[in-house]
């Protein structure tokens, strides 16, 4: 069998993690820099915890896990469990019609098998029924499970809270460019305040990392209220969710395509075309508020999402960072309850959205603890590699392979015991450095090896360098050797 790797993930060798550890580097840093402290929380969580927190659609994508020895196993057939997984995984699966062919015969057998093991009837087996069956699932984001950590050791923590998380992710969606069902999410969440001081910190945080990452992007932002007061405007209080989800897709399906959605979600064609003006929605910030104060009139929730964009286009004026208001921006999360921000790669061919976030001002009330409103963001790890990889603004330090600073070649197994002592010294002075493993009078070999793995300096020694304790150091970059102590050895390259 010819190994491979599941779709949607992928292998990182050497050389790539490098560059994502510099990414990583950077982001974390920053981190820290404006008081955030680390969390980690479980890959798995219990299905109760994650289901219904992300939408219909955010539910469809979320990976279920089997218990070992699950007594469920022990009741289905090899293919039945083969089906059931394309259910964990999150498929929506709908009761098939009867084969009229070898097309659908293999699943529609799967279906009476998982029917028949389970007990359910074929009405009654749907993803629902099956998040019973299953208790635990992966992660979908890093924000639920934090505030999960939150309710569960609320007594333990000072509020407001600061926390960082670099941690993966799964969802099972349809593998593409910039599109991966695991990938690696850096987020930095606030929680125990609702001072709009918190969204100018990320504001800050975000413009300073994309600078370090020299990363040209477009900072957008929005407020959910404003979507609310648009809902409560043209009389679909109900459809909100609906609205914002269609809405958020503008920019990939078009006017056109808003409009079908929007229709095939029930919405009527006097509400659709009070919202068509939100469709063409130009002009600078200023011009934008102002469009957004005629359509929202005296909605007292739209007048108060109003309120906050106007502080936070203020005061990122005054820190000099460029942000714009999209009112098509509305995020699918069903947690945002206020200001949403999404920042986007502007330059190069490949520009998706590299990082994401938002208020949400009680997701810890669904654990029990109401009224700690929060607020964070999301960098998208996977995607910010690949624009860089793109655009090709990897430092050159970190594109260099190897870790090691220097490479002790040697003649025979006397001369490399003598290596193995003086890198000993190095490494107790943090000079990072390896002995050639095997013993072989060919140096060439050796030499060959340090510069396939981009090993800056090479020191070889045989018996006269044992004898005088005088090394012979070559610099691989520009060819030159000196001859020194161990001293001027560690001197040199600490």
């Amino acid at each position: 069998m010819k190994p491979s790797t599941p779709r949607g993930t992928r292998d990182f060798g050497p050389a790539e993690m490098q560059k994502r550890n510099y990414i990583f580097s950077v982001i974390k840093k920053n981190f820290e820099l404006f008081g955030y402290q680390p969390l980690e929380t479980p890959a798995m969580e219990n299905s109760e915890t994650l289901l219904g927190k992300y939408g219909e659609e955010g539910d469809k994508l979320i990976y279920r896990v089997i218990d070992s020895g699950n007594p469920l196993e022990d009741k289905v057939s090899p293919l039945t469990r083969e089906m059931l997984e394309k259910i964990y995984g999150g498929i929506n699966l709908v009761e098939p019609k009867k084969p009229d062919g070898k097309s659908n015969q293999e699943e529609y057998i799967s279906w009476n098998y998982i029917s028949g093991a389970t007990g359910f009837t074929t009405a009654q087996l749907s993803s629902k029924t099956i998040s019973n069956i299953v208790e635990k699932a992966l992660r979908y984001d890093l924000t639920v499970p934090f505030a999960r950590y939150v309710v569960m050791n609320q007594h333990n923590i000072t509020f407001p809270f600061k926390r960082y998380q670099i941690q993966p992710v799964w969802r099972a969606d349809k593998p593409q460019k910039g599109r991966y069902r695991e990938f690696y999410q850096c987020d930095a969440d606030i929680i125990g305040s609702d001072s709009l001081v918190n969204e100018l910190d990320l504001i800050s945080l975000i413009d300073i990392s994309f600078s370090q990452l020299n990363i040209p992007v477009l900072l957008k932002f929005n407020n959910r209220k404003i979507l609310t007061a648009i809902a409560e405007v043209v009389n679909e209080k109900e459809k909100i969710v609906d609205i914002t989800v269609a809405i958020d897709k503008l920019d990939k399906i078009g006017t056109d395509g808003v409009v079908k959605e929007l229709q095939g979600k029930g919405i009527n064609q006097s509400a659709i075309e009070k919202l068509s003006p939100l469709f063409d929605f130009k002009g600078d910030n200023n011009d934008k508020v102002n469009t957004l104060k005629k359509f929202v009139g005296e909605n007292e929730t739209g007048k108060k999402g109003i309120e906050e964009i106007e502080y936070l286009l203020k005061n990122a004026k005054a820190s000099h960072v460029k942000i714009e208001l999209d009112i098509t921006l509305a995020r699918g999360l069903n947690y945002y309850t206020g200001t949403i921000f999404e920042v986007k790669a502007n330059a190069g061919t490949f520009t998706p959205s590299i990082l994401g976030g938002g208020r949400y001002d009680d997701l810890t009330g669904i654990f029990g603890l109401p009224n700690m409103s929060g607020v964070g963001i999301s960098f998208g790890i996977d995607r910010i590699y690949d624009v860089m990889e793109e655009l090709n603004l990897y430092p050159e330090s970190v594109s260099k392979v190897s870790s090691t600073k220097l490479l002790f070649a040697h003649f025979d197994e006397s001369n490399r015991d003598h290596c193995m002592q003086l890198a000993s010294e190095l490494r107790k002075n943090l000079v990072s450095c390896e002995v050639y493993p095997d013993v072989t009078k060919k140096v060439a070999k050796q030499f060959d090896y340090a510069n396939k793995k981009s090993i800056p300096f090479v020191c070889v020694v045989g018996s006269n360098e044992m004898e005088k304790k005088r090394y012979n150091l070559k610099n691989m970059v520009s060819g030159t050797q000196e001859e020194l102590s161990l001293d001027e050895i560690i001197n040199k390259l600490k």
